[in-house]
């Protein structure tokens, strides 16, 4: 969809400005975020448990593990800001310069990261 825009400007036409068409993409990115993770906890529900796995030490360890990909993903989006996040650029929206702070100091996609480690954590959760 991003892409299509930028080639075309089709979104920023119908909706008025490329602000509002990207504030628009955003929340359905969100919504579509919120059916992700509903239908990850129904999968997860439904797996047999290892019963090895079925302890304290591994529920904590996914906590830990899901508590830095969420510091990873929070700090990401207040860095990058709500168009910074969800694909402004492709809406000709662009920051005054990159962003270097944490967490794009220690990674460099620190939002697929801290997905994929809130996931894991939650898997072992």
């Amino acid at each position: 969809v991003a892409r299509w825009e930028h080639k075309t400007r089709v979104l920023s036409r119908v909706f008025g400005s490329p602000h509002a068409a990207c504030y628009c993409l955003g929340a359905v990115i969100l919504v579509l975020n919120c059916v992700r993770s509903h239908c990850f906890t129904e999968a997860m529900k439904s797996q047999p448990k290892l019963e090895d796995w079925d302890c304290h030490w591994t529920y904590y360890s996914g906590l830990a593990i899901s508590a830095v990909g969420t510091l990873f993903v929070i700090s990401s989006f207040l860095a990058l800001g709500f168009t910074g996040t969800f694909l402004g650029d492709y809406f000709g929206i662009l920051m005054e310069e990159k962003v270097t702070t944490f967490p794009f100091n220690i990674l460099d996609n620190p939002m697929y990261w801290g997905s994929t480690a809130i996931y894991l954590g939650w898997s072992l959760m």
